[in-house]
């Protein structure tokens, strides 16, 4: 995985653990979720480019 790749994908799991927290501590919050889900799929997006 090259360096910008593995960048994303810490990034993506950081602000799993973030959105996670935020969730537990002041509860559920539609906007975080999406804005992780939206970086989640931009980080696929990567991955695939990076493997064609």
């Amino acid at each position: 995985m090259p360096g910008s790749a593995r960048t994303m994908a810490v990034c993506t799991v950081c602000g799993l653990v973030a959105a996670t927290a935020y969730t537990v501590a002041l509860g559920g919050n539609g906007w975080v979720w999406f804005l992780w889900v939206v970086l989640a799929l931009l980080t696929v997006g990567v991955l695939a480019a990076r493997r064609i």
